[in-house]
């Protein structure tokens, strides 16, 4: 039977999560899990998506409203449920321990692993522009390892460790993030090269032709840069008072990321141009700087970006083992996963394991681009194949992890969110200290828009919908050998 009668952990199986974390650190969490690199990377490839300065600010206050609905619906569940895995929990409660696998396979084998290695071979490649060195693919890996190789020591040592990081780091990337946001304003009556009115007005040809196409495409990469708004949630063992302090958390956080974010924005389009912007691509935030302050900006926005990456490869390792700590004090995945260490008391085998396939991921891509590099697209038969390759050729390993990521992800999101539907319906009486705002509308709502959105890019981005879709499918026999394996011992 699925509820919360059999699949709650037992007091002897948790027994050494520590409630540690306080609203400070939840908040900086949230905060913390979401600023890595989107903002700064991916505001030149939605001019080009885009192509107005309107549609695109209006798609980054949509994007973030929408996260704040999700949040709503998400306090709720984990208000009822605070344990450690956050969404593989309400997956499972709402649905069973198939989907909540699916969840857990997906979220260990593909999209943290593909969030870390994107973020760590980001900060490898700010590394060298900071220094105005070149460094060669195989480099950047190197780096990008070492990276993810330390800081999972660092959560190893304890969730506190890994707290305080995270509030050192994000105290200094929405820092600066506001600083950048008034910048140009504040520079405006000193120099010309500043803020320019006109620039809003400017305008390029969209990527893509349809207005519906463009909007999903600028909201696919706004989602990226939200991305983990969630994240707190499967730290909820570990959070003090979570019926309190994690819906609280939610939405203080997101409240800070949608005013940032927003800021920034325009920001960025009141110094560069939609054409500057569009040609300056990943590089928009330095060319910004650059104009503004010259080489010591373009050096300032670097260590940001470093910084700002390192902090969400820090909450990543943070939050994404615990995951796979839950679905291992089930029994879904090996045992010893569920384990918490003695000394550090944090789920010591999950944050290897975590590392291991980050690194074993971003390893993975870096050989497949380089047998790719010589290879006739053309000469293959099969389309995906063709699209498959030339994706490799043409795609830095930071858009390859990326793409791959939202599409997924944003499932799994829809059924968490339905998942407040259908456990009002199946166990109203349950304890809700939380309940959402809104409701039955905001969840809805949520769930109208996201299914458009899947839609859209399951219609317009075929390699990472179709791919995204198969990596989900592959989890289901996998599930089932899984569970033979558990009977037969």
């Amino acid at each position: 039977m699925v509820g919360s009668g059999d699949s709650r952990p037992l007091k002897s199986q948790s027994a050494g999560l520590k409630r540690s974390l306080g609203p400070g650190i939840a908040i900086a969490v949230v905060v913390g899990n979401v600023i890595g690199s989107g903002i700064f990377l991916k505001p030149g490839t939605i001019a080009a998506d885009g192509g107005r300065f309107d549609l695109i600010i209006l798609v980054w206050v949509f994007g973030g409203l929408l996260c704040l609905l999700g949040a709503l619906c998400f306090a709720e569940l984990a208000a009822m449920y605070p344990q450690a895995g956050g969404i593989y929990v309400y997956l499972r409660e709402a649905y069973g321990k198939p989907f909540a696998f699916l969840f857990g396979w997906t979220e260990v084998i593909f999209g943290k692993p593909a969030a870390i290695g994107a973020l760590a071979v980001a900060f490898a490649g700010k590394f060298a522009l900071a220094f105005n060195r070149e460094l060669s693919a195989w480099e950047q890996v190197a780096m990008a390892i070492f990276l993810i190789g330390s800081l999972a020591w660092v959560n190893i040592m304890g969730v506190l460790w890994g707290g305080r990081m995270q509030v050192l780091t994000t105290v200094i990337k929405a820092g600066f993030l506001g600083v950048l946001a008034v910048l140009p304003f504040a520079l405006a009556g000193f120099t010309e090269r500043s803020l320019d009115l006109t620039n809003y007005g400017t305008v390029v040809t969209a990527n893509e032709s349809s207005m519906a196409a463009q909007i999903g495409a600028v909201l696919l990469a706004v989602m990226w840069a939200y991305n983990g708004w969630h994240g707190l949630t499967a730290l909820a063992e570990e959070v003090r008072e979570p019926q309190r302090n994690i819906p609280l958390s939610l939405f203080a956080g997101i409240g800070i990321l949608i005013a940032l974010y927003v800021s920034a924005n325009v920001a960025y389009h009141g110094v560069l141009s939609m054409q500057e912007m569009k040609a300056a691509g990943p590089d928009a935030a330095e060319h910004m700087l650059d104009r503004l302050l010259g080489r010591w900006g373009v050096l300032a926005m670097s260590a940001v970006i470093m910084c700002s990456t390192f902090g969400a490869i820090n909450v990543n390792l943070l939050n994404a083992p615990r995951i796979i700590f839950a679905m291992g004090r089930d029994r879904l995945l090996f045992r010893g996963l569920g384990k918490v260490h003695a000394g550090y008391h944090t789920p010591v085998t999950a944050i290897v394991v975590m590392a291991l396939m980050s690194t074993s991921l971003i390893a993975g891509v870096m050989v497949s681009k380089h047998l790719a590099q010589d290879a006739d697209p053309d000469a293959l038969q099969s389309e995906i194949a063709r699209k498959i390759v030339g994706s490799l050729q043409d795609d830095s390993i930071f858009d390859l992890l990326t793409n791959f990521v939202i599409f997924s992800a944003s499932i799994f999101y829809a059924l968490t969110v339905l998942a407040v539907l259908v456990l009002r319906f199946r166990q109203p009486q349950t304890n809700r200290p939380y309940r959402t705002w809104g409701y039955p509308l905001t969840p809805v709502f949520f769930l109208g828009v996201y299914t458009w959105f899947l839609v859209q890019v399951y219609s317009s981005r075929e390699l990472e919908s179709r791919v995204g879709l198969l990596l989900i499918g592959a989890g289901i026999p996998v599930f089932f050998i899984g569970r033979w394996w558990n009977n037969r011992r």
